[in-house]
């Protein structure tokens, strides 16, 4: 299990650098320098203070090493819901789970009010057949509170040894009380592409993250629809990334470069210009130009936002469903030596290929189509949004959006959204009550 991030894979070495700048105003510039050196120095002689006090007057001696974690976890967890601090355990369990299998439960989770959220249950993993529902708060693990754990604390006392259970104290948008649910632990392979041939002559493709085992499951997944529908055949694909919470930035660029001839990708500008980054396609178009759906909603995030955007930029796709969740956000991860475990740092925002941050405002639908909720669950499937997190990232220009609905029927009958881009491909058109078209901009190649 993880928070739900996406990481451009790679080490960042940390270096003392000296500027001479040479400008008509260097004598300002330098003695802003050094009021702000001074102003660091004094707030870091503040901490050494509190330090010496902890160490000298807590009721029990402390820890050193823990009261320096605590510290670190504090500062970055206040610069916004993403960034965050990894000891050499956490850090090695990240990478386990990035790779496509690990143990546990099978659940996307971040922290929100001091509470566990639920992002995602994985699909056919213990926690998606427990019932746990995105937007789910866990607010107990086998009865001791969550409350005033870190992320890290949390996620580690839900793993444990396979075959072994444990008990989730849920609390549900709408249900009168909190539910106990128990959930017995598995080893959790993340398979992460499925894929059939609907009716004959549509390959449907659903990604349920994007792991380093992503890019090959695609791969084989049009290989195989390729080989039992004939071109002239098929008429088309739909790409399902509803609840995908995301993943690996490298992923989301080669999923979208196996429905691209050419052209950018994804960009992501940092706090100066320099530091901007263009991702641009590879690899060619594997479906050879096929009509091509992609379905997102409420709980799709990240790298699931980064290929609709992108296909939609370059009107290679339409987009059937609700709004995505809006984690538009880049965090780099930074190694800290061994042993010191890793800091996963927000340093930019992404934009689409048209320029569009995706950053709390998430990537709008060509087609709106709502699900019909049951009515025991009305009121609890529309997914709180980044722009609705405490500390976020705001937007880098234009409106912020809220959060959108993320249910969907576990039945394909009842799939209204499933069964729109059927439609579409085979030409036929959207209700207009449950539809409302969106016009593409275009976008250079």
């Amino acid at each position: 299990m993880r928070k739900s991030l996406l990481f451009p894979l790679g080490a960042l070495t940390g270096a003392s650098l000296t500027f001479l700048v040479a400008s008509p105003h260097g004598g300002v510039w330098a003695a802003r320098a050094a009021a702000g050196a001074n102003d660091a120095y004094s707030q870091l002689n503040l901490f050494g203070e509190v330090f010496e006090r902890v160490k000298a007057s807590y009721v029990e001696k402390p820890d050193n090493a823990k009261l320096v974690e605590g510290a670190i976890t504090g500062m970055v967890t206040s610069l916004d819901p993403h960034s965050r601090y990894m000891n050499a355990k956490a850090w090695t369990e990240m990478q386990e789970t990035t790779s496509g299998e690990f143990g546990g439960l099978g659940i996307e989770v971040t922290m929100e009010d001091g509470l566990v959220k639920v992002v995602s249950p994985i699909d056919d993993t213990p926690a998606s057949k427990a019932g746990i529902m995105s937007g789910d708060l866990i607010s107990k693990i086998d009865g001791e509170a969550v409350q005033g754990m870190t992320l890290e604390q949390a996620v580690n006392k839900m793993k444990g040894p396979v075959d072994t259970q444990t008990k989730l104290t849920i609390v549900r948008k709408g249900a009168d009380a909190p539910l106990d649910v128990a959930i017995k632990r598995e080893i959790i392979h993340v398979r992460p592409v499925r894929f059939h041939v609907e009716n004959g002559d549509i390959g449907y493709i659903r990604i349920t993250s994007f792991n380093e085992q992503t890019t090959d499951g695609l791969k084989k997944a049009i290989a195989s629809i390729t080989r039992d529908v004939s071109q002239d055949k098929l008429v088309g694909y739909v790409v399902d990334l509803r609840n995908n919470p995301g993943g690996l930035l490298d992923q989301a660029v080669s999923v979208s470069s196996a429905f691209l001839q050419r052209g950018e990708v994804v960009s992501t500008r940092g706090r100066s210009p320099e530091e901007t980054q263009r991702f641009t396609a590879h690899g060619g178009d594997l479906t050879k130009g096929k009509p091509l759906v992609i379905l997102v909603n409420g709980g799709s995030a990240s790298a699931s936002e980064i290929v609709a955007g992108a296909l939609h930029d370059h009107k290679r796709a339409t987009i059937i469903g609700t709004r995505s969740f809006g984690k538009g956000s880049v965090q780099t991860i930074i190694p800290l030596g061994a042993g010191n475990g890793a800091l996963a740092l927000t340093t930019a925002r992404y934009y689409t290929p048209s320029g569009r941050s995706i950053q709390a405002q998430g990537v709008a639908p060509d087609i709106e189509i709502l699900q019909d909720v049951p009515p025991e669950l009305k009121g609890r499937m529309d997914t709180m949004a980044e722009s609705q997190m405490r500390g976020h990232l705001s937007a880098g220009e234009g409106g912020e959006q809220t959060g959108s609905q993320s249910y969907v029927p576990p039945k394909e009958e009842d799939d209204k959204a499933l069964h729109a881009a059927y439609d579409f491909l085979h030409g036929v058109t959207a209700n207009a009550v449950a539809a409302k078209r969106a016009p593409k901009a275009a976008v250079p190649n």
